[in-house]
């Protein structure tokens, strides 16, 4: 389909990537990972024919189509959203006139005999194929079921382009180019300005997809979920893996250390033997041997490792100041922007410690409350009190783009620093990976994952009690990604995270706030709780909205359980049930000893308690936090049995 042959691109004599080769197969599913810088974008443009290679050739077959999505683009502004998309069957309405034209003609003609009829009849049945082909039958259906599952509503397919935001713009060229059905989809960063729903329907168009895939992106789960082949460009060198993202990340890791022991066993094999002849070299009762060993030293096939990539991105983020137990209560808060009404309901406390994502479609709302909760915004019903000694530091979803330009890396965090930070700020450049002459770089010469380290290093100038992240991983590689992560584990504040990437929020939040149809709706649980209990939400609605079937189609679709999923079913219910049994019992060892605790206080003298001790109130405290952990814990475990539940009744 497409061959890359010994291809390298060079920037003023210093090598992106050096003669490498691969071939994309129909129906591949390939990721193209590594850093930011790796020369992954760049592949695709070469592939895609939007930029020359230095040297080395890429060949496609001559039926094969691209559809290439960059990670920026501009969107025209003259048509409204319908029409723009429809942009995408340019060619099936050209064909449709040549097959109106074709039938004309056919239908006139009475030449039945000739070459010329006979070619126009062929001409008429590959018009007619093509035709058929794209979807030219059905593409008012296509276009409302590609809107429809990118996110957009019925309501928008009137409104001019210019309306949409930035990523909507994106996910309409997404649909205009996944309407085009080319062989092969080129898509960099396709997830980018995709909320969590919209990014699944993707995942399933991709799988189904008939054509090839070859795409970049540093969301590990849409990665595992799309492809099966995994291609690593690492120092200039491409380096192909059949297998997903995580397996690779494993086959990876067991070939560097087998590479490492034969490495280093040929090492010592050669350092005896470079001893023996240096020891030995003028003795003449031992030329032979030494000679000997010599010829083998020269045969030796010498064993290279790969070389590897040990940069990281090395975040710790400031302790966080001490802040009140309540870190906001926001009561009945709603957002409207004049006759637009964004949500309205959202009701809950944000406590100390808390970590919570905010997560649902784009443009329900969630940035928006981001920025109401930071002061930048306010509601438009409702209240949001932020608490006593709250400092907020806010990553923005644009944060990247609120950078000027023309200012060095260094000068944006210059202007910004006071006191004795700014004596460090080498040393807090050198931990986001801006080392020597990068941190001369203007911020306009920048890619996407340098943007949003550097604007990550502006926010950390100064110790906040809360972070609100909107979208912070956007255009992060995923080792950036994993310690970003791994610091905001070990950050001892309250969290607020706007993102789509699963991977990245799974053990990092024990709440979701999902904004939806207008209002706000609490999950006590983790991102793939919060899944799980979405689909099968999901799955009611559909049940409700579905035609009621005779008994016979039901009593099929039970007879597609076994009776191994069965007992796997009853298995996880059991342990579960086993869990919330488990933290019942330490629930109530917890409140008696809390209770025998009140007693002691009310009359310390009695029980020989002396009230100037800390260490008293500091054990009691400990125990009234560990019994608000087990109950949060308690009702997580309750939901999950609850789900487990209702997917053993709907299995049945």
């Amino acid at each position: 389909m497409i061959s890359v042959d010994n291809l390298t691109v060079s920037f003023g004599g210093w090598d992106l990537f050096k003669e490498i080769s691969l071939l994309v197969n129909p129906k591949d599913r390939i990721g193209l990972v590594g850093k930011n810088g790796a020369g992954k974008s760049t592949l695709l443009k070469v592939i895609a024919g939007l930029q020359p290679a230095t040297s080395g050739a890429v060949t496609k077959s001559g039926d094969v189509t691209i559809g290439y999505l960059p990670q920026q683009m501009k969107v025209a502004d003259t048509t409204s959203l319908a029409e723009e998309t429809a942009k995408a069957f340019d060619e099936v309405i050209v064909l449709e006139k040549e097959i109106a034209s074709l039938t004309a003609e056919i239908a006139e003609r009475t030449d039945y005999e000739s070459a010329a009829y006979e070619k126009l009849l062929h001409r008429l049945n590959d018009a007619t194929d093509r035709y058929h082909m794209l979807g030219g039958d059905n593409r008012e259906a296509e276009v409302e079921k590609t809107l429809l599952g990118l996110g957009f509503r019925r309501s928008d397919f009137g409104r001019p382009t210019s309306e949409f935001s930035g990523g909507w713009r994106m996910r309409i060229e997404l649909a205009k180019l996944l309407l085009r059905r080319p062989s092969v989809f080129l898509l960099d960063e396709p997830t980018n300005h995709l909320d969590i729903e919209s990014i699944q329907w993707l995942e399933d168009y991709l799988k189904d997809y008939n054509g090839a895939v070859v795409l970049i992106s540093h969301d590990r789960a849409f990665l595992d979920n799309v492809t099966n082949r995994t291609v690593e460009l690492m120092l200039g060198r491409l380096y192909d893996y059949k297998v997903p993202y995580s397996q690779y990340v494993v086959l990876r890791r067991e070939r560097r250390e087998q590479q490492m022991a034969a490495y280093e066993n040929q090492q010592r094999m050669i350092e005896k033997t470079e001893e023996f002849i240096e020891k030995f070299r003028y003795k003449p009762t031992k030329s032979n041997q030494v000679q000997s060993r010599i010829k083998q030293l020269e045969k030796i096939d010498r064993i290279e490792v790969d070389e590897e990539d040990l940069s990281a991105l090395n975040i710790k983020f400031p302790p966080a100041p001490r802040s009140g137990q309540i870190v906001a209560e926001v009561k009945g808060a709603g957002k409207s922007f004049g006759d637009k009404h964004v949500f309205s309901g959202a009701d809950f406390t944000i406590e100390k410690g808390d970590r919570i994502a905010l997560v649902g479609r784009n443009g329900e709302g969630k940035t928006t409350f981001a920025r109401m909760l930071i002061g930048q915004l306010q509601p438009t019903e409702g209240s949001i009190k932020v608490g006593v000694n709250v400092n907020i530091g806010y990553y923005a979803q644009n944060q990247d783009d609120l950078m000027n330009g023309e200012f060095t890396v260094y000068d944006t965090l210059d202007r910004v620093a006071v006191g004795d930070i700014r004596t460090r700020l080498r040393d807090i450049l050198g931990a986001f990976l801006f080392r020597g002459e990068d941190i001369d770089k203007k911020v306009k010469v920048l890619s996407g994952g340098e943007r949003s380290r550097l604007a990550m290093a502006r926010m950390m100038l100064e110790p906040h009690n809360l972070l609100v992240l909107d979208e912070p991983t956007n255009h992060m590689d995923m080792r950036s990604k994993d310690i970003l992560k791994n610091a905001l584990l070990k950050y001892d504040g309250t969290l607020v995270v706007v993102s789509h990437d699963r991977e990245f929020l799974d053990g990092l939040v024990d709440k979701v706030y999902e904004f939806r149809d207008g209002g706000v709706k609490e999950y006590l649980g983790g991102i793939r709780y919060f899944l799980e209990k979405r689909k099968v939400e999901s799955m009611r609605e559909i049940e409700a909205r579905a035609p009621r079937q005779s008994a016979e189609p039901v009593k099929a679709t039970k007879g597609k359980i076994d009776y191994q999923q069965k007992k796997e079913m009853e298995r996880a219910i059991r342990k579960t049930q086993n869990g919330v049994e488990a933290i019942e019992k330490r629930i109530a060892e917890l409140e008696a000893a809390i209770a025998g605790w009140d007693a002691k206080l009310a009359d310390p003298a009695a029980h020989g308690i002396d009230v100037s001790d800390q260490s008293v109130f500091a054990e009691y405290e400990g125990l009234k936090q560990q019994l608000k952990y087990e109950e949060h814990e308690w009702e997580k475990l309750g939901y999950e049995l609850e789900l487990l539940q209702d997917q053993l009744r709907e299995m049945l």
